[in-house]
């Protein structure tokens, strides 16, 4: 955005500080007026023909402009990926209560890391850690779907859960 002396165009539409039109008028009238005012001339399309200038303070403008984005990112929502840590031998209680801050952190429209940590001989029974995942999984499984099936990294199991389930015809082999 340019404004004053830095406008390039010989011809320029001019907009008054109220919004009128001034109509199309060289680039040292209207520096002129907008002098005459004590107000910058900013050009606000330079791509139309002529380029479309207006008279305004140039302070307050950029001022607005930067409320606005803040404003504008303040109503967005960033997607957090929030970690929930389970062990293989997690009493029932406890992952109740891991269960219930994971949908929490589903419900205000994060993602959920479940890690299953294995320490020594744990590693011998990898499937007791799939076990917890899994049941972790199915019972958020109303509100987040699983983005890929669970992964061993080193001595680590994990599954990053995103909120909003996919109905999936399930099939209980009875």
């Amino acid at each position: 955005m340019r404004i004053n002396r830095e406008i390039r165009a010989p011809r320029v539409r001019v907009i008054d500080k109220d919004g009128g039109q001034l109509g199309v008028l060289t680039l040292s009238e209207a520096l002129i007026r907008a002098e005459e005012v004590g107000l910058d001339l900013v050009e606000i399309s330079a791509s139309s023909d002529p380029p479309v200038c207006k008279i305004i303070d140039f302070g307050k403008f950029r001022y607005q402009q930067t409320k606005k984005e803040k404003e504008g990112r303040k109503s967005q929502h960033q997607v957090k990926v929030k970690e929930v840590k389970v062990k293989p031998n997690t009493d029932e209680h406890d992952l109740q209560v891991k269960i219930k801050h994971a949908r929490e952190f589903v419900t205000k429209g994060n993602k959920v890391r479940i890690t299953c940590m294995f320490r020594g001989r744990e590693m011998m029974h990898p499937e007791f850690g799939e076990r917890v995942v899994q049941r972790m999984c199915d019972d958020l499984s109303d509100i987040a779907s699983a983005e890929s099936p669970p992964k061993m990294m080193g001595k680590s199991l994990s599954v990053v859960l995103a909120p909003g389930a996919k109905k999936k015809a399930v099939n209980h082999g009875s």
